[in-house]
């Protein structure tokens, strides 16, 4: 009998293919290498190779600036830069922009900004976003951020792209700064100097004196204001005399003009750009003086 099964073929065939089928039983239960993962390694490797070969990849954005074109004791305009680069070889549209500017964790200004464009093939483009703070807004929301102060924010921007092949994504940047919550700028009349007085002109010497309560220095390069005696506008005059007015500081000028209101503006430089910041004075007291009076102010 052990013969005669050793020379029949049926039993040979029947065990290998036993063999087979528990081998390929291992292969595919215990330890992966089986076939159904060599059948998704092929499938992933040939991805790989066709999106390598067409060329389609996930764009890259960054914040490459923050402008402040305006600023005011109102509100302050700021341009976001963000580029945009895409490294297929066909345009990809710009969805959605979705933007968030927050300080300390508390927000202060979002949008969204929709078809924002397009962004062309094996190219990158620079697209801008505009922001305006209400300084009358934030500073009713929260009552600590104060005129004068200096405040911390966060830029946050979603962009929504659309890929081929790859689909619909989403790109998060963000980058911090700071900007100010600005303070008009107090002025007065020291005193009055005057050199000519009668009814067809009058001339005077103002010592007038700002004062910047603001945290960050003021270069002053223009100073403009009219006067008024009551009702009646009796002078004006534009100065273009340089100073620095530092912060929480003061600094003393000379103009022409008589009166007792004061109303004008000031042309500023500052850490965060230019600035007009009106100025105002009524109802303020000064001493009026003639030119042959003796006063060591007169050095002011």
């Amino acid at each position: 009998m052990s013969s005669s099964a050793e020379n029949d073929p049926t039993v040979t065939v029947t065990e290998r293919s036993k063999d087979k089928h528990e081998d390929g039983d291992k292969e595919q239960g215990g330890g992966g290498g089986g076939f159904i993962e060599k059948v998704k390694d092929f499938i992933h490797d040939i991805g790989e190779k066709i999106e390598e070969a067409v060329g389609f990849g996930k764009p890259t954005a960054d914040v490459c600036g923050i402008h402040i074109p305006h600023i005011s004791l109102h509100r302050a305009d700021l341009v976001v830069d963000v580029l945009i680069k895409n490294p297929n070889p066909v345009p990809i549209p710009l969805v959605d922009i979705d933007y968030l500017i927050d300080s300390d964790g508390r927000k202060l200004v979002s949008g969204l900004i929709p078809d924002a464009g397009t962004i062309h093939a094996h190219g990158q483009e620079t697209v801008k976003i505009p922001v305006s703070l209400v300084f009358d807004d934030i500073k009713s929301t929260y009552k600590d951020i104060q005129p004068g102060s200096i405040i911390p924010y966060l830029v946050r921007v979603v962009l929504l792209v659309d890929v081929p092949i790859i689909g619909r994504i989403k790109i998060p940047i963000q980058k911090d700064g700071e900007i100010p919550v600005p303070y008009k700028p107090d002025v007065d009349v020291e005193k009055i100097k005057f050199h000519h007085f009668s009814f067809e002109e009058t001339t005077a010497t103002l010592h007038l004196k700002l004062e910047n309560k603001n945290d960050f220095d003021l270069g002053l390069n223009l100073l403009e204001y009219e006067m008024w005696l009551g009702d009646d506008s009796i002078a004006s005059a534009e100065l273009t005399q340089t100073a620095k007015i530092e912060k929480q500081g003061i600094t003393r000028m000379q103009g022409k003009g008589t009166g007792y209101t004061i109303k004008g503006k000031i042309d500023v430089d500052t850490p965060f750009g230019n600035m007009k910041l009106p100025i105002s004075k009524e109802g303020g007291t000064t001493r009026i003086k003639k030119d042959d009076d003796d006063d060591d102010d007169d050095d002011n």
